[in-house]
């Protein structure tokens, strides 16, 4: 089992908080607001407490949720919304509402702040990439809090999905971070939905994200977001695969920013993958990309890819997942069903498919063409 339950109040496992420079903040809108819409007091908390952090020398992107609950808050005979459309109408009310409380606060302790829409489309572009991640290491330098949203007024599977649980992950490479903590409505893991199981038990400590540790995930989404739980879960799979360490702690929790800075043991740690760091290319690929199928290999194709810095060959390949093009990113799954990798595939779902199991020698005569040997070149791919 990859996880461990401890109640002491701080472990050595926590130490490396004091080293953190820069941290990306992810808040969800269940912490930020309440049944009438933006809770002003929350927001006041949360700046509060992130001027404090500023002051001990730690860079902080702050990722936002809050800005349809805030529209709701506004417009009260629309608060169901349902459709895409109703819920990118309150978002464009409720940001304006978001940015205005963040100033407001912020301003009380003499920092400014900056707005910040994105969408994960528009960042697959590297030009894009880059560009974003050079205009938040820039505010950071100037003293200024980025503050980051998904920009929902546009972005329709961001609406439907991610909660920006994933926009956050997407942050710690822009921002160089060291750390990743995303304050929710929930003190953190529980060995079982709390919500389901009486007497369900915190997880103070996980080593990897596997299926076991999906397992203990509740199915529904937060109380005014659409992620939950499965969704901070992928989130951590990618931060730590990325080498960076990601808590989930009670938003909630009094001063649970300075807590967490000060070592205790609030809410779950995500260790990260080997204390590797991912950076560049490869941090673009495993966090701006969108997956558009997937791939089952077999267990000599794992052996080589993760334990031998190999590319994927066709010779490992069983079984295509999906319909994409030659340059879309796949992820790479083992004989039982675990993601293993993702990468940027040569070849087109059809083409791998004519191509599964075969040698390289054959695949001139399989296609009609010469092409790349690799399935995935190790240089494209990223090992979970």
């Amino acid at each position: 089992m990859n996880v461990a339950a401890s109640a002491n109040p701080s472990t050595p496992s926590r130490e490396f908080v004091r080293n953190v420079k820069t941290v990306v903040i992810k808040v969800g809108s269940a912490v930020l607001t309440d049944m009438n819409g933006l809770d002003r007091d929350m927001v006041a908390s949360l700046s509060r407490q992130i001027a404090m952090l500023g002051k001990s020398g730690v860079r902080v992107v702050l990722v936002s949720s809050g800005a349809i609950a805030a529209g709701a808050g506004k417009m009260p005979g629309h608060a169901n919304a349902r459709t895409i459309p109703e819920k990118q109408a309150l978002a464009a009310i409720g940001q304006s509402s978001l940015m205005q409380a963040y100033e407001e606060s912020f301003q009380k302790f003499g920092l400014h702040v900056a707005q910040i829409l994105i969408t994960r489309q528009g960042l697959i572009p590297r030009n894009r990439y880059i560009n974003a991640k050079n205009t938040v290491i820039t505010l950071m330098e100037w003293g200024v809090i980025p503050v980051i949203n998904e920009n929902d007024t546009v972005a329709v599977e961001e609406l439907q999905f991610t909660d920006n649980d994933a926009l956050a992950v997407l942050m710690v490479n822009l921002a160089e971070a060291d750390l990743l903590i995303c304050l929710s409505d929930t003190d953190g893991l529980y060995d079982g939905d709390p919500g389901e199981r009486k007497g369900a038990r915190i997880v103070r400590e996980v080593a990897r994200v596997d299926s076991a540790v999906f397992a203990m995930a509740g199915k529904s989404p937060g109380r005014a977001g659409r992620g939950g739980m499965r969704s901070k879960l992928e989130s951590a799979r990618m931060a730590t695969a990325c080498g960076i360490p990601m808590i989930i702690a009670g938003g909630r929790t009094p001063d649970v920013i300075g807590r967490i800075f000060a070592g205790e043991e609030t809410g779950t740690l995500f260790h990260p993958s080997e204390n590797r760091r991912i950076n560049g290319r490869k941090a673009w690929i495993a966090l701006a990309l969108e997956r558009e199928g997937s791939l089952l290999i077999d267990d000599g194709a794992v052996e080589a890819i993760v334990r031998r810095g190999k590319s994927l060959l066709p010779a490992g390949l069983r079984r295509v997942e999906g319909t994409f093009d030659a340059g879309a990113c796949v992820m790479c799954r083992d004989s039982a069903g675990e993601d293993v990798a993702l990468g940027i595939a040569n070849y087109s779902a059809d083409d791998l498919r004519k191509l599964a199991g075969c040698k390289c020698s054959d695949m001139s005569d399989i296609l009609g063409c010469n092409g790349r040997a690799e399935v995935i070149h190790r240089d494209n791919m990223v090992i979970l």
